[in-house]
Protein backbone atom coordinates (compact mmCIF):
# COMPACT_ATOMS: atom_id res chain seq x y z
CA UNK A 1 0.00 0.00 0.00
CA UNK A 2 1.35 3.36 -0.74
CA UNK A 3 2.09 5.62 2.02
CA UNK A 4 0.49 9.11 1.49
CA UNK A 5 1.59 12.78 2.78
CA UNK A 6 -1.87 13.09 3.82
CA UNK A 7 -1.83 9.80 6.06
CA UNK A 8 1.56 10.67 7.24
CA UNK A 9 -0.05 13.94 8.03
CA UNK A 10 -2.83 12.30 10.10
CA UNK A 11 -0.51 9.84 11.97
CA UNK A 12 1.43 13.08 13.25
CA UNK A 13 -1.33 14.82 14.34
CA UNK A 14 -2.89 11.74 16.37
CA UNK A 15 0.69 11.00 18.24
CA UNK A 16 2.70 13.54 17.87
CA UNK A 17 4.90 11.66 16.18
CA UNK A 18 8.16 13.30 13.91
CA UNK A 19 7.74 13.20 10.12
CA UNK A 20 9.88 10.42 9.34
CA UNK A 21 8.98 8.06 12.57
CA UNK A 22 5.20 8.56 11.13
CA UNK A 23 6.54 7.50 8.03
CA UNK A 24 8.16 4.41 8.90
CA UNK A 25 5.37 3.34 11.23
CA UNK A 26 3.09 3.22 8.49
CA UNK A 27 5.27 1.40 6.21
CA UNK A 28 6.00 -1.01 8.50
CA UNK A 29 2.60 -2.00 8.84
CA UNK A 30 1.45 -1.37 5.53
CA UNK A 31 -0.56 1.72 5.74
CA UNK A 32 -2.87 0.40 8.45
CA UNK A 33 -3.64 3.67 10.69
CA UNK A 34 -4.29 1.85 14.15
CA UNK A 35 -1.35 -0.02 13.75
CA UNK A 36 0.64 2.38 13.28
CA UNK A 37 -0.18 4.15 16.26
CA UNK A 38 0.40 0.92 17.98
CA UNK A 39 3.76 0.24 16.45
CA UNK A 40 5.11 3.86 17.72
CA UNK A 41 3.51 3.40 20.90
CA UNK A 42 5.26 0.16 21.23
CA UNK A 43 8.63 2.05 20.46
CA UNK A 44 8.09 4.58 22.40
CA UNK A 45 7.95 7.14 19.78
CA UNK A 46 4.66 8.18 20.34
CA UNK A 47 4.79 8.53 24.42
CA UNK A 48 7.81 10.79 23.60
CA UNK A 49 6.44 13.17 21.31
CA UNK A 50 3.08 13.74 23.36
CA UNK A 51 5.27 15.19 26.13
CA UNK A 52 7.15 17.34 24.06
CA UNK A 53 5.14 20.28 24.99
CA UNK A 54 6.11 20.26 28.55
CA UNK A 55 8.37 22.57 30.03
CA UNK A 56 11.25 21.30 30.82
CA UNK A 57 13.31 23.44 32.98
CA UNK A 58 14.90 21.41 35.88
CA UNK A 59 17.74 18.89 34.94
CA UNK A 60 21.65 19.36 35.29
CA UNK A 61 24.64 20.93 33.89
CA UNK A 62 27.83 18.02 33.20
CA UNK A 63 31.29 19.67 32.82
CA UNK A 64 34.20 17.61 31.33
CA UNK A 65 37.55 18.79 31.00
CA UNK A 66 40.47 17.27 29.12
CA UNK A 67 43.89 18.21 27.67
CA UNK A 68 43.11 22.88 27.48
CA UNK A 69 39.32 21.51 26.43
CA UNK A 70 36.18 21.52 28.57
CA UNK A 71 32.63 21.10 27.47
CA UNK A 72 29.05 21.64 29.88
CA UNK A 73 26.38 20.49 28.84
CA UNK A 74 22.43 21.22 29.48
CA UNK A 75 19.78 18.59 29.91
CA UNK A 76 16.99 19.31 30.76
CA UNK A 77 14.00 17.55 32.98
CA UNK A 78 10.39 18.85 34.13
CA UNK A 79 11.22 18.21 38.02
CA UNK A 80 14.04 18.38 39.61
CA UNK A 81 13.03 14.59 40.77
CA UNK A 82 14.52 13.30 37.68
CA UNK A 83 17.65 14.78 38.07
CA UNK A 84 18.24 12.89 40.79
CA UNK A 85 17.82 9.95 38.74
CA UNK A 86 20.73 7.52 38.38
CA UNK A 87 19.82 6.92 34.64
CA UNK A 88 19.19 10.27 33.93
CA UNK A 89 22.22 11.23 35.96
CA UNK A 90 23.98 8.84 33.55
CA UNK A 91 22.75 10.29 30.30
CA UNK A 92 24.59 13.40 31.49
CA UNK A 93 27.59 12.03 32.19
CA UNK A 94 27.74 10.25 28.48
CA UNK A 95 26.77 13.26 26.59
CA UNK A 96 29.11 15.53 28.32
CA UNK A 97 32.09 12.72 27.56
CA UNK A 98 30.56 12.37 23.97
CA UNK A 99 30.99 16.60 23.30
CA UNK A 100 34.06 16.39 24.45
CA UNK A 101 35.38 14.73 21.83
CA UNK A 102 33.22 15.22 19.23
CA UNK A 103 32.13 18.86 17.22
CA UNK A 104 31.17 22.08 18.74
CA UNK A 105 27.35 21.91 19.14
CA UNK A 106 23.88 20.38 20.03
CA UNK A 107 23.14 18.94 16.49
CA UNK A 108 26.80 17.49 15.70
CA UNK A 109 26.39 15.89 19.53
CA UNK A 110 22.74 14.75 18.72
CA UNK A 111 23.75 12.93 15.82
CA UNK A 112 26.96 10.98 17.55
CA UNK A 113 27.37 7.86 18.55
CA UNK A 114 26.40 6.76 22.33
CA UNK A 115 26.35 2.69 22.46
CA UNK A 116 25.52 2.15 18.85
CA UNK A 117 22.74 4.85 18.82
CA UNK A 118 23.06 8.17 18.21
CA UNK A 119 22.62 10.39 21.23
CA UNK A 120 19.11 11.63 20.44
CA UNK A 121 17.68 8.29 20.04
CA UNK A 122 19.15 7.39 23.54
CA UNK A 123 17.82 10.60 24.93
CA UNK A 124 14.10 9.73 23.29
CA UNK A 125 14.39 6.10 24.62
CA UNK A 126 15.06 7.67 28.01
CA UNK A 127 12.05 9.77 27.84
CA UNK A 128 10.15 6.99 27.14
CA UNK A 129 11.36 5.47 30.29
CA UNK A 130 11.56 7.63 32.57
CA UNK A 131 8.46 9.25 31.46
CA UNK A 132 9.18 13.00 31.60
CA UNK A 133 10.43 15.09 28.55
CA UNK A 134 13.84 15.73 28.09
CA UNK A 135 15.66 18.30 26.27
CA UNK A 136 19.58 18.77 25.41
CA UNK A 137 18.91 22.47 25.48
CA UNK A 138 22.76 23.50 25.30
CA UNK A 139 26.34 23.05 24.86
CA UNK A 140 29.57 25.59 25.60
CA UNK A 141 32.95 24.54 24.61
CA UNK A 142 35.78 26.51 26.11
CA UNK A 143 39.69 26.02 25.36
CA UNK A 144 42.79 27.30 26.32
CA UNK A 145 46.37 26.54 27.74
CA UNK A 146 44.87 25.13 30.96
CA UNK A 147 40.78 24.75 31.59
CA UNK A 148 39.62 24.34 34.94
CA UNK A 149 35.90 23.31 35.85
CA UNK A 150 33.61 23.86 39.19
CA UNK A 151 30.27 22.51 39.45
CA UNK A 152 28.00 23.87 42.17
CA UNK A 153 25.47 22.16 43.81
CA UNK A 154 26.53 19.33 42.81
CA UNK A 155 23.99 16.42 42.28
CA UNK A 156 26.89 13.41 41.37
CA UNK A 157 30.58 13.77 39.81
CA UNK A 158 30.72 16.51 37.52
CA UNK A 159 27.39 17.31 37.47
CA UNK A 160 24.91 20.12 39.36
CA UNK A 161 22.94 23.29 39.22
CA UNK A 162 25.97 25.24 38.05
CA UNK A 163 28.77 24.60 35.75
CA UNK A 164 31.80 26.57 35.10
CA UNK A 165 34.60 26.18 32.90
CA UNK A 166 37.50 28.97 33.09
CA UNK A 167 40.33 29.04 30.28
CA UNK A 168 44.13 29.98 31.97
CA UNK A 169 47.18 30.93 30.45
CA UNK A 170 50.44 30.87 32.85
CA UNK A 171 51.99 27.30 34.75
CA UNK A 172 49.59 24.85 34.74
CA UNK A 173 50.12 23.73 38.48
CA UNK A 174 49.36 27.43 39.57
CA UNK A 175 46.50 28.15 37.05
CA UNK A 176 44.82 24.43 38.21
CA UNK A 177 45.11 25.87 41.71
CA UNK A 178 43.55 29.41 41.29
CA UNK A 179 41.70 28.28 38.69
CA UNK A 180 39.21 26.42 41.05
CA UNK A 181 38.56 29.63 42.86
CA UNK A 182 38.23 31.48 39.80
CA UNK A 183 35.55 29.31 38.86
CA UNK A 184 33.75 29.00 42.52
CA UNK A 185 33.43 32.86 42.45
CA UNK A 186 32.03 32.94 39.19
CA UNK A 187 29.49 30.68 40.42
CA UNK A 188 28.88 33.22 43.29
CA UNK A 189 28.89 36.34 41.27
CA UNK A 190 27.49 35.52 37.45
CA UNK A 191 29.54 38.25 35.99
CA UNK A 192 28.59 39.46 32.65
CA UNK A 193 31.42 39.46 30.80
CA UNK A 194 34.98 38.97 31.11
CA UNK A 195 36.00 42.52 30.43
CA UNK A 196 34.76 45.76 29.42
CA UNK A 197 36.19 44.74 26.28
CA UNK A 198 34.11 41.97 25.92
CA UNK A 199 30.76 43.13 26.98
CA UNK A 200 27.61 43.74 25.05
CA UNK A 201 27.68 47.53 23.50
CA UNK A 202 23.61 47.53 23.97
CA UNK A 203 24.41 46.48 27.89
CA UNK A 204 26.83 49.28 27.90
CA UNK A 205 24.50 51.60 26.08
CA UNK A 206 21.14 50.64 27.76
CA UNK A 207 23.06 51.32 31.42
CA UNK A 208 24.45 54.10 30.11
CA UNK A 209 20.86 55.93 29.86
CA UNK A 210 19.67 54.80 32.66
CA UNK A 211 22.52 56.24 35.10
CA UNK A 212 22.11 59.32 32.80
CA UNK A 213 18.15 59.62 33.55
CA UNK A 214 18.61 58.82 37.24
CA UNK A 215 21.42 61.37 37.81
CA UNK A 216 19.50 64.18 35.91
CA UNK A 217 16.67 62.89 37.91
CA UNK A 218 18.60 63.27 41.14
CA UNK A 219 20.03 66.31 40.25
CA UNK A 220 17.14 68.17 39.34
CA UNK A 221 15.16 67.50 43.11
CA UNK A 222 18.16 68.26 44.98
CA UNK A 223 17.99 71.22 46.73
CA UNK A 224 21.71 72.26 45.42
CA UNK A 225 21.46 71.39 41.93
CA UNK A 226 25.29 70.05 40.72
CA UNK A 227 26.34 71.99 37.46
CA UNK A 228 26.18 69.97 34.25
CA UNK A 229 29.39 69.75 33.74
CA UNK A 230 29.64 67.87 37.44
CA UNK A 231 27.12 65.57 36.28
CA UNK A 232 28.44 64.58 32.99
CA UNK A 233 31.95 64.45 34.07
CA UNK A 234 32.07 63.06 37.22
CA UNK A 235 28.89 61.65 38.63
CA UNK A 236 27.87 59.32 35.86
CA UNK A 237 31.20 58.28 34.89
CA UNK A 238 31.94 56.97 38.25
CA UNK A 239 28.49 55.18 38.46
CA UNK A 240 29.37 53.10 35.02
CA UNK A 241 32.85 52.56 36.48
CA UNK A 242 31.35 51.05 39.40
CA UNK A 243 28.60 49.30 37.12
CA UNK A 244 32.04 47.80 35.29
CA UNK A 245 33.48 46.88 38.76
CA UNK A 246 30.60 44.95 39.55
CA UNK A 247 29.93 43.44 36.25
CA UNK A 248 32.65 42.19 34.67
CA UNK A 249 35.18 38.90 35.77
CA UNK A 250 38.05 40.54 35.64
CA UNK A 251 36.78 44.46 37.55
CA UNK A 252 35.16 42.35 40.26
CA UNK A 253 36.40 42.24 43.89
CA UNK A 254 37.30 38.54 44.41
CA UNK A 255 35.35 36.69 46.71
CA UNK A 256 38.09 35.03 48.51
CA UNK A 257 40.28 38.20 49.18
CA UNK A 258 38.04 41.58 48.54
CA UNK A 259 41.23 43.65 48.79
CA UNK A 260 42.26 42.59 45.22
CA UNK A 261 40.42 42.60 41.92
CA UNK A 262 39.97 39.19 39.90
CA UNK A 263 42.11 40.97 37.28
CA UNK A 264 45.11 41.74 40.41
CA UNK A 265 44.60 37.99 41.77
CA UNK A 266 45.34 36.14 38.59
CA UNK A 267 48.59 38.63 38.09
CA UNK A 268 49.54 38.09 41.77
CA UNK A 269 49.67 33.70 40.66
CA UNK A 270 51.32 34.53 37.62
CA UNK A 271 48.64 33.63 35.57
CA UNK A 272 45.77 35.04 33.07
CA UNK A 273 42.14 34.44 33.03
CA UNK A 274 41.63 34.43 28.81
CA UNK A 275 37.56 33.06 29.28
CA UNK A 276 34.95 31.43 31.00
CA UNK A 277 31.92 30.37 30.66
CA UNK A 278 29.19 29.74 33.53
CA UNK A 279 26.35 27.75 32.79
CA UNK A 280 22.96 27.56 35.24
CA UNK A 281 20.02 24.87 35.18
CA UNK A 282 16.73 26.24 33.00
CA UNK A 283 18.78 29.90 32.64
CA UNK A 284 16.15 31.39 30.36
CA UNK A 285 13.47 29.29 29.81
CA UNK A 286 9.83 30.39 30.84
CA UNK A 287 8.34 28.06 32.92
CA UNK A 288 4.30 27.29 32.44
CA UNK A 289 2.15 28.51 35.28
CA UNK A 290 -1.21 26.43 35.86
CA UNK A 291 -4.13 26.86 38.22
CA UNK A 292 -5.07 23.03 40.43
CA UNK A 293 -8.45 22.82 38.13
CA UNK A 294 -6.48 23.28 34.96
CA UNK A 295 -3.00 21.17 36.25
CA UNK A 296 -5.93 17.97 37.59
CA UNK A 297 -7.78 18.72 33.76
CA UNK A 298 -4.30 18.30 32.04
CA UNK A 299 -3.42 14.81 33.88
CA UNK A 300 -6.66 13.17 33.69
CA UNK A 301 -6.23 13.92 29.94
CA UNK A 302 -2.77 12.10 29.54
Amino acid sequence: MTVTAQMVKELRESTGAGMMDAKKALVEVNGDMEAAVDWLRTKGLAKAAKKSDRVAAEGLIGVAVTDGRGVAVEINSETDFVAKNADFQALVRDVANIALTVGDSVEVVKAAQLNGKTVDTVLQEAISRIGENMTFRRLHVLEGSTVVSYVHNAAADGMGKIGVLVALNGDATKAQAIGKQFAMHIAATSPLSLSEATLDPVVLERELAVQTAKALEENAASPKPKPDAVIHNNIIPGRMKRFLAENTLLGQAFVINPDLTVEAAAKEAGVEITGYARVAVGEGIEKKTEDFAAEVAKALQG
